[in-house]
């Protein structure tokens, strides 16, 4: 498992997942997403925080289809 960089994820009483990047608010959840977060933050956090928070897609995805390994 890796450590998430960048971003944290702080559990409140009232049941709400705060979710941070770099020390900003990327991210507030309540209820039912809540839990299936902390379900789901287990595997990769810093994968999962980014999905959730819509921090995983950053413009170099044409990059990457271009490259020889991706090629059909």
């Amino acid at each position: 498992m890796t450590a998430a960089r960048g971003f944290r994820y702080v559990e409140r009483a009232d049941g709400t997942v705060v979710i941070t990047h770099q020390g900003r608010v990327a991210g507030t959840l309540r209820g039912g997403r809540a839990a299936q977060f902390l379900a789901e933050v287990d595997d990769d956090p810093q994968l999962v925080m980014a999905r959730w928070t819509g921090n995983y897609r950053r413009g170099n995805e044409r990059t990457a289809q271009q490259h020889p390994r991706n090629r059909g």
